[in-house]
C-alpha cells in the first residue's frame, strides 16, 4: 500500500500525523501539490509538484494510484474516482470513502453543488481542530491495521 496525499489544501496537522506514520510503518506516503512543500527528511515521504490549474493535482493522484492505496482527500470526485481504481480514499476528518459509500456521498456532493449554484447559502465544514485530528488519527490506523 501507498499513501497519496491531495496535499494543497490539506490540514498542517493531518500531514504531520502521515509524516509519523510514513516513518513508523515504512508506507511511502507521496503528496501532490501546485506549489512547493516543505518535507521532513525521509527515504518514505515524496513530493510531486504538478503545473497549477484545475484537477490537475487530482489527476496526477488518480493516474498514479493503483488498487490497495490508500489517497487522503477532501474532494470527493476524486474519491469517486480512485474508489473506481480499488483503492480506499480517507477525508481528513475521517471520513473513510470506498465501494460501500461512495455513490450516495457523490450523490449529496453533486446535490448540494447544484442547491449553491441556484444561489441557496449552504454553508461550509466547520472548522479543524482536536476532534477532527483525533478522528482521521484513528479511521488512518485502523486502515494501516487491515493491510
Amino acid at each position: 500500500m501507498k499513501i497519496w496525499v491531495d496535499a494543497d489544501a490539506c490540514p498542517k496537522a493531518v500531514k504531520e500525523i502521515l509524516y509519523r506514520v510514513a516513518e513508523r510503518t515504512e508506507i511511502s506516503v507521496t503528496l501532490v501539490a501546485n506549489s512547493p512543500l516543505r518535507l521532513p527528511p525521509s527515504s518514505f515521504i515524496n513530493l510531486i509538484q504538478v503545473g497549477s490549474g484545475a484537477d490537475i493535482a487530482d489527476d496526477e493522484i488518480a493516474n498514479k494510484c493503483e488498487e490497495g492505496d490508500l489517497i487522503i482527500t477532501a474532494d470527493i470526485p476524486l474519491a469517486a474516482r480512485v474508489v473506481e481504481k480499488g483503492a480506499q480514499a480517507l477525508d481528513p476528518r475521517g471520513t473513510i470513502y470506498d465501494k460501500n459509500n461512495i455513490g450516495q456521498i457523490l450523490s449529496m456532493r453533486n446535490f448540494m453543488d447544484e442547491l449553491r449554484g441556484s444561489g441557496v447559502e449552504t454553508g461550509g465544514p466547520s472548522g479543524f481542530g482536536q476532534k477532527e485530528k483525533f478522528k482521521f488519527a484513528n479511521a488512518l490506523d485502523k486502515i494501516i491495521a487491515q493491510r
